[in-house]
């Protein structure tokens, strides 16, 4: 399934874990963080470990069968 994402006009970018919260994919941050560490989201395409990682405008994240693509 395909989810967008949009970015709010003042914000440039959303931390990884903080849009795994944002779009329900988690309920709470720890569950964030523990499936970032263990390698089970993707960043366009390539295994993320960073939780903190930068998500900007075109940007595609990955979790289980779910795309998230920022707009």
């Amino acid at each position: 399934m395909k989810t967008q994402f949009p970015l709010r006009k003042d914000q440039e970018y959303i931390h990884l874990i903080q849009l795994l919260k944002a779009t329900n994919m988690v309920d709470n941050g720890a569950l964030a963080q523990e499936l970032v560490v263990q390698g089970e989201v993707k960043v366009n395409g390539e295994v993320e470990y960073q939780k903190r990682k930068k998500i900007r405008k075109g940007d595609k994240v990955e979790i289980w069968e779910e795309i998230i693509e920022i707009i």
